[in-house]
């Protein structure tokens, strides 16, 4: 063995599987055609890309190029109401993808349907599968993560398309390898990561395994940002202004928490400050959603306040937790049509794959930890396609703290890391997603050469 082929096999880049064929004319964006045919060449792949470049479109192309190949029909699976997306999105596009509730729905071709209905399907049936919003498998002992695994063990095409991981999340980006068939996640930390110091549950890339663990993840997952990491014009991506608000509620310092009222610290100490001003919370958001006719997004964290808002604000609806599925589809599909005006739910329940570019203005009653939560949140409105300058307000009372420092404290942070990510693979993406070139230097003379005498006499 050659310390080359040694190097090859430790670095675990999988072979080229999947089909290299001419795509169709899908009406595609340059960087979204680019990306389409390395998934295909690849056949099992990940396609990491911000929100609003066209993941939907590309896993339309990817899974018509798939069913054109085998003769036999692909599935994409997303999130509740996000189907009904796709058979519009398909129809543009000139190919007819079909929402299946049930398994006689099925129809050769592309079939869709929602990751709650999973287990209705015999998932042999399909040669192919697309994840969309795929961080739904980013945690390793979910059982959605198992019933995929065992669902598409066999399924020799699969794509994944969500939104760029943050680099430090080792276990997205583990999981998604491990769902593709490329390696397990506990063979990917044990190749490429150690233990960070006494917590068995941390885990620190090496060192010198940093360029090589890179090049390892862009062979099968694509991270981009902007159609401009592969070279392409991003002028169309550009959005508009985006605005962020913060209103302030003033309650009282109730005295059973200390003598002196103190900002919240605890997430214990930061549930019971929301409890406690929810009343004026929901009423401050109420008295401005209901001072224009516009469509808003109000999103809310706790039960009651969703309850409180449906009730104090005018022609809204509310989507929670406990409403039966088929009733939280209607709801959503109806005020992405403009037949509600207010949208009243939490992030878990809408915060991910849907398109409402209809509405600028959003309300955040409640605000958690979660960052990832929030940008999700903030971009269905916020993307390509929204004309208008978005408007996003956040209610927290005098206990709450500054909720939209924290808020731009974590959106600088991981605009770093992605920025720190982009650098690592870029050049990696553009090798593997559009090939390596030659590096050459040209060479352009300005003058005649001199001959040596000696030459010129023989």
């Amino acid at each position: 063995m050659t310390y080359q082929s040694f190097i090859a096999g430790k670095l675990g880049t999988i072979a080229s599987a999947g089909i290299d064929a001419p795509l169709r004319d899908y009406a595609l964006f340059p960087h979204q055609s680019d990306l389409t045919r390395w998934a295909l060449r690849r056949g099992r792949a990940a396609i990491f890309a911000d929100t609003g470049l066209g993941k939907m479109r590309m896993a339309i192309a990817w899974a018509d190029a798939v069913v054109a190949h085998t003769g036999c029909p692909v599935i994409i699976l997303c999130p509740l109401a996000v189907a009904q997306q796709f058979v519009a999105e398909g129809l543009l596009m000139g190919i007819t993808v079909t929402h299946c509730r049930e398994a006689s729905d099925v129809r050769p071709g592309i079939c869709v349907t929602n990751y709650d209905r999973l287990h209705k399907f015999d998932m042999r049936k399909f040669s192919g599968v697309a994840l969309d919003e795929s961080s739904i498998i980013k945690h390793h002992a979910s059982k959605t993560l198992a019933l995929l695994m065992d669902a598409f063990a066999a399924t020799p095409y699969k794509l994944c398309c969500t939104a760029t991981p943050s680099p430090n999340d080792w276990t997205e980006l583990g999981t998604h390898a491990e769902f593709l068939g490329v390696r397990s996640r506990s063979e990917m930390l044990a190749e490429f990561f150690v233990h960070d110091g006494g917590d068995t549950s941390v885990w620190r890339l090496k060192g010198h395994a940093r360029d090589v663990f890179w090049r390892w993840v862009s062979s099968w997952g694509a991270m981009i940002r902007s159609p401009a990491d592969l070279g392409h014009d991003a002028s169309a991506y550009e959005l508009p202004p985006l605005t962020i608000h913060q209103h302030v509620v003033e309650i009282e310092h109730n005295t059973a928490h200390g003598l002196f009222a103190a900002e919240a610290q605890t997430l214990t100490e930061r549930r019971q400050a929301r409890r406690d001003s929810m009343a004026q919370r929901v009423q401050a958001c109420a008295d401005l959603v209901n001072s224009d006719d516009e469509p808003w997004i109000v999103w809310c964290s706790l039960n009651p306040e969703g309850d409180a808002l449906e009730s104090a604000i005018k022609g809204a609806v509310q989507v929670a937790g406990a409403d039966d599925n088929d009733v939280k589809e209607l709801r959503i599909v109806d005020f992405a049509a403009g037949k509600h005006r207010v949208m009243v739910t939490k992030g878990k329940c809408a915060g991910f794959g849907l398109n409402w570019q209809h509405c600028a203005n959003q309300a955040f009653v409640g605000v958690d930890d979660s960052y990832e939560m929030f940008y999700q949140s903030v971009r269905r409105s916020w993307r390509f396609g929204q004309k208008r300058e978005v408007n996003v307000h956040v209610f927290a009372s005098n206990q709450d703290g500054a909720v939209v420092a924290n808020i731009r404290r974590k959106q600088a942070a991981a605009e770093e890391m992605a920025a720190a990510m982009a650098a690592e693979t870029l050049g990696a993406v553009r090798e593997s997603v559009l090939g390596a070139t030659k590096d050459t230097n040209s060479y352009n003379p300005d003058r005649r050469i001199a001959v040596p005498p000696f030459l010129v006499a023989a």
